[in-house]
């Protein structure tokens, strides 16, 4: 919803609070708060990850992104189907961190089973969405399920399901703020494998500087209680 909603510029720095959220979280929910050089790492992250996205551009190249007219102009629902939206799943995806982060350190739960858990759920609610007369539940309905599919389609099948249990025990073992830095270096990968054999651009190399100085202070740094 926000992503049809918003301009791509607000979208990418709404986005990007995820992280700040799963350290704010984290402190509320298991007390584990950030020092202050963690706090400018954090910072750093979130300036890195709009570095590597274009928010904010190094040099005059044109992003030659492609985005519908809907995500650039519309305008009418920008704040309560764009803004909002957003903000909410960007504090609710550092929810779930902290949440599942306590979950598998504190009780000592084991990651493989907890992501079972968590993919069931996530199953739960795609079959009611596509239950709820969903753009994609009808066109399943017509089609079928596997309309189009090949068999490249189970690369990224089979990659995101590697991807959900290295998140658990990630999470298990580092934490769910340490996770937002991976995000951050995927985000990079990504950039880059996408890149077409254009070359690095420059956002790309200041934005990887900048997220690898941010976790080397994160990780340099950590809090020390006082007594």
């Amino acid at each position: 919803m926000a992503y049809q909603n918003l301009p791509p510029f607000t979208f990418n720095v709404l986005n990007q609070t995820k992280t700040l959220s799963a350290a704010l979280c984290c402190y509320f929910v298991i007390g584990k708060p950030q020092s202050k050089f963690q706090v400018v790492a954090l910072l750093l992250l979130l300036l890195s990850a709009l570095v590597i996205e274009r928010v904010i551009p190094i040099t005059n190249k044109p992003d030659t992104r492609h985005y519908s007219k809907e995500q650039l102009f519309d305008r009418k629902t920008y704040l309560l189907s764009g803004v909002v939206p957003v903000l909410l799943a960007s504090f609710l995806s550092g929810l779930a961190g902290a949440l599942s982060q306590r979950s598998v350190q504190s009780t000592g739960r084991n990651a493989y089973l907890f992501t079972m858990e968590l993919s069931v759920a996530s199953c739960l609610f795609l079959i009611t969405s596509l239950l709820l007369n969903s753009p994609d539940g009808r066109t399943i309905a017509e089609k079928g399920f596997f309309h189009e599919w090949k068999p490249t389609t189970m690369i990224p099948v089979l990659t995101k399901a590697l991807g959900g249990v290295v998140v658990g025990l990630v999470t298990k073992h580092a934490g769910a703020v340490r996770k937002g830095f991976a995000l951050i270096f995927g985000l990079l990968l990504s950039g880059i494998l996408q890149s077409k054999g254009e070359g690095v651009t420059s956002e790309q190399v200041v934005g990887g500087i900048l997220a690898a100085i941010s976790l080397w202070m994160h990780s340099r740094f950590p809090y020390v209680a006082t007594t």
